[in-house]
Order: C-alpha cells, then structure tokens, then sequence
C-alpha cells in the first residue's frame, strides 16, 4: 500500500518528528493483534495528517472510518479549544480496544467515537465542518463525499485516502478492476470534474488527495 520505495519511505521517517508514545503502541498493537494492520495510517502520513490538521485548526473534523483510531489521534492534535472529532467505524469487534486507546491520549473529551453505518448516521450530523478525511469501504467513497460537502464550511477542507489504491487505478492496471479500484477510478475522476473544490493528489503512501471547498 505504498507508492514510494520503502527505502525512500524510510528515509522520510528517518529526517521526521517521531511520533508519541501511544501512537508507537498502537502501531505496534495493529500489527501484532489486528487483522489487514495495514489499514492503519501509520507514522509518515498520520504525521501529515497532524501537521494538516494544525494548520487548518478546525473545530469540527469528521472522520469515516477509525479502524484502531491511530488518524483520529493524529486530526485531534490541531483541534481549537472547545473542538471535536466525530469518527465513525462500523466495526464493533475494535470497539473496546479504539476506546482504550482514546481514554490514554489528552483527546479523550473531545472525541466522539460513533460504531455506526456512516451513511446513516452522517445526515444527522448538523455541525459546519472544517475538515473531514475519508478513509472507510472504498465503494462508498463518492457517497461520502456526496453527503459531507455541503456540510463542510467555505474554505473547509476534505481529506480522501488510499486514492492510488497500489497503483491499480492506472490506466494500464486498470484493464479488468476490481469493484474497489473501479469505485476509486471513478471517485478519482468525479473529484478531478467537481468544480466546487480545489484539489492535489500527492502520491504519499497509498495516495491521498487533499481538498479545499471553494
């Protein structure tokens, strides 16, 4: 799930900030208990993700798709005073475990963690979001952002991942997709023609594709 060379990848990590403690122990954790750990952000983007979301220094940020709630962690460091981060994950097996990690972080109080369906549960969000990352069944990427951005405020920001997908959505990989690479094919090409945001694909791990609403 990475684009870059590893040894590229590791010298980026290697020139750095480290990430806290937590975050190397639910690295770790994933990768030793979880199944498909490689869901997981991980250090070189969840740094990213920290570093973006301390710029942006949103109030309300919307997540799809916690996993083992390593991102959440990462969104939740630029959050303004009196902030919140709703992420949502529809799998109740990582619940307690999720939970226990965001009870040992300073975020705790201002984490709302949803085990929900997100196309249901995100019409009834009625807050005006600064930034959203997308993360969740690819299938349904289109529809997420579909639902979310006229929740996101003028100027708001929409974070979509794994948008390279290993380098299948290429044209010359891309003979006979997969329904997940054709969902992300397709979610690629409705973004790139949606003149209600600017965007940059950047080829970070799995891709991730960076939007600000207009």
């Amino acid at each position: 799930m990475t684009v870059i060379p590893q040894d590229i990848e590791d010298y980026c990590l290697q020139h750095s900030s480290e990430t806290d403690a937590l975050l190397k122990k639910i690295y770790r954790d994933t990768y030793a208990d979880v199944l498909m750990p490689r869901m997981i952000s991980g250090p070189l983007q969840g740094t990213l993700l920290s570093f973006l979301s301390k710029m942006i220094k949103p109030k309300y940020v919307l997540e799809i798709g916690t996993f083992t709630g390593y991102s959440a962690l990462c969104l939740a460091t630029g959050l303004q005073r009196e902030g919140k981060i709703i992420t949502i994950d529809i799998n109740e097996e990582l619940e307690k475990r999720v939970r226990q990690y965001f009870q040992q972080s300073p975020f705790a109080h201002c984490i709302e963690y949803v085990i929900a369906d997100a196309l249901d549960y995100i019409p009834k969000i009625n807050l005006p979001l600064d930034l959203v990352f997308i993360d969740a069944d690819k299938i349904n990427y289109a529809r997420y952002f579909d639902l979310v951005i006229d929740k996101v405020i003028k100027g708001g920001w929409i974070i979509a991942d794994n948008v390279l997908w290993s380098g299948k959505v290429l044209p010359n990989n891309a003979t006979k997709p997969d329904k997940d690479t054709k969902a992300l094919i397709e979610f690629n090409s409705k973004i790139k023609q949606d003149l209600r945001v600017e965007k940059l694909m950047l080829p970070i791990r799995d891709g991730i594709t960076i939007m600000r609403k207009i």
